[in-house]
């Protein structure tokens, strides 16, 4: 008889073997796929704080006013491929007496940017329209899997990279990032023709003037899977100087402190729990969880085939003793060629 094993322990073996197979599978493959730079993200991050600017209206610089950045953060998913995240990126910095700004040029500041990025490194590509040139690791956000050490920052307004310290852990909104910091040191940024008077020169009708540029402090603090900035706060300075003078002459732009509103941190913080928690099913959570099912799958259907067969294996040897028994035979015992007495 042909020895064969039951359905059952059949269909567990497969699908043991099956989820052994996905295990790694999901971990060394699907994971570090889905670690991508979103390409068709629309988010709005509000900053707010208190500082001094220079009103145009009364040409002096006004102090102790509310003063709100908004960042826009819009994906262009056309233009942006499997290895690239294209987004175009417009930043306004307001007093409450522009908000909300009918026309952008209203804004104390305001900026637009086209930011090319590696999906999978988050480094600059520069390619696709890319506005302003720009270097470093960190901007918009985090490489993936954030790491205990400085990173390189790209600060706009200064228009080049700045070191970011890392400074532990910070919780935000009950949620725990890393977090990290750095400062400005008063650097020129370029010229611009304005009157004497704005720079300690009222007899001279206009002057090419420099900018200068400083920040009191920069803190960020990263989703410490996906990159995502949940907390960022920057105290801008900038300033005009006589030419050649080592002293401000004027304030445009100055706050010791401008953070993210406790809305935006709750949106930040919600969207990067979300993502890293996806990513740790994928990374994490169903790997191990299929590895060991798929052991104990596996296990319970190899002994569950090696039992049936066992069993069979009995079976056939019973029924083959049996049937070489011929009890109904007179002198079972005899050999048929044996001779027998006759008579004549």
């Amino acid at each position: 008889m042909r020895r064969t094993a039951s359905p059952l322990s059949l269909v567990l073996l497969g699908l043991g073997v099956f989820l052994l197979v996905l295990a790694p599978l999901l971990a060394w493959y699907v994971e570090p796929r889905a670690k991508r730079t979103p390409v068709d993200i629309d988010t709005i991050t509000v900053f707010k704080g208190k500082g001094s600017y220079f009103d145009t209206k009364k040409i002096k610089t006004v102090h102790n006013k509310n003063l709100t950045i908004t960042r826009q953060v819009r994906g262009d998913v056309e233009d942006s491929t499997k290895e690239h995240a294209v987004w175009d990126v417009v930043t306004s910095v307001d007093p409450d007496k522009s908000l909300p700004a009918a026309d952008p040029h209203d804004s104390l500041l305001f900026t637009q940017e086209r930011w090319v990025t590696d999906r999978e490194t988050n480094r600059p590509v520069h390619c696709c329209g890319e506005k302003p040139y720009f270097e470093g690791e960190a901007y918009l956000k985090f490489p993936f899997d954030v790491e205990k050490r400085s990173y390189v920052w790209w600060d706009n307004t200064l228009g080049a990279t700045v070191p970011l310290t890392f400074r532990g852990t910070k919780k935000i909104q009950g949620y725990e990032g890393y977090r990290f910091t750095a400062k400005v040191k008063p650097t020129k940024t370029g010229t611009r023709l304005v009157p004497g008077r704005l720079v300690g020169q009222p007899k001279r009708s206009n002057v090419l003037a420099e900018e200068w540029y400083a920040n009191h402090g920069v803190e960020l603090v990263a989703d410490k899977t996906t990159g995502r900035i949940i907390y960022a706060a920057v105290g801008p300075r900038k300033t005009l100087r006589a030419p050649g003078s080592e002293k401000d002459a004027t304030v445009l732009l100055d706050s010791k402190r401008i953070a993210f509103t406790a809305k935006t941190q709750k949106t930040q913080v919600g969207l990067a729990d979300d993502d890293s928690s996806r990513l740790k099913l994928v990374g994490t959570t169903l790997p191990v969880g299929a590895g060991a099912l798929g052991a104990l799958l596996t296990a319970a259907g190899v002994v569950l085939v090696v039992r049936g067969r066992r069993s069979n294996s009995g079976a056939n040897g019973s029924g083959g003793l049996d049937s070489a028994a011929e009890p109904d035979r007179p002198n079972g015992d005899t050999s048929p060629s044996a001779l027998q007495p006759t008579t004549m």
